[in-house]
């Protein structure tokens, strides 16, 4: 079992790893497994167990950057769009092994907030797998995850709140820093 200091060093090594930093290796299928096994073990009130996802590979990727591509110049005004921006979009969905589009299902038993707490920590959960596993990854919020019903079926009460691009590592991860805790937590002892 890992202890807490080989714990502190996997999560302070977790990194957003963008698509141009992947390799072309596969993420094979007991690899993804893990990762999504490991989602489903995240903490949620009342066991609504809200998150779902879905997973976008193979051919399928192109129809999904087509459609990121077409969303962000329906959305976009013609003159703020650009050549490099276009390119970045088709870029990121070619070059990702997989691409998992991050959904919630709302129970109607508590509130909206707590069932996004609850799938924002199944996904710091693939996050950790992936870091473990040298699998880069990020979650990206487009403004074209309000259309995602135009892309793939959602069920009722389900809505797409992320994506999260993956691919196997290459090269070392950056160095990263945080401010000190102790500026953010406050004893209230009487």
């Amino acid at each position: 079992m890992m202890n807490h200091e080989e714990l502190l060093h996997l999560i302070k090594s977790r990194r957003s790893v963008m698509p141009t930093q992947y390799s072309q290796e596969e993420i094979t299928s007991e690899e993804l497994n893990l990762i999504l096994e490991s989602a489903n073990w995240a903490p949620n009130h009342k066991r609504t167990e809200p998150w779902r996802f879905k997973v976008i590979q193979g051919e399928v990727k192109k129809r999904f950057a087509e459609f990121m591509l077409e969303k962000y110049q329906e959305t976009t005004l013609p003159e703020a769009q650009n050549e490099r921006k276009k390119a970045g979009i088709i870029e990121k969905c070619l070059l990702s092994d997989k691409i998992i589009l991050i959904c919630m299902k709302t129970s109607h038993q508590l509130p909206e907030w707590e069932e996004l707490a609850a799938t924002s920590m199944a996904v710091q959960n693939m996050w950790l797998m992936c870091t473990s596993m040298e699998i880069g990854s990020y979650w990206s919020s487009p403004g074209a995850i309000s259309k995602m019903n135009e892309f793939t079926e959602l069920e009722e009460d389900e809505n797409c709140y992320g994506i999260f691009y993956m691919g196997k590592r290459k090269g070392d991860l950056h160095e990263s820093s945080r401010q000190p805790i102790e500026n953010k937590v406050q004893f209230i002892a009487s």
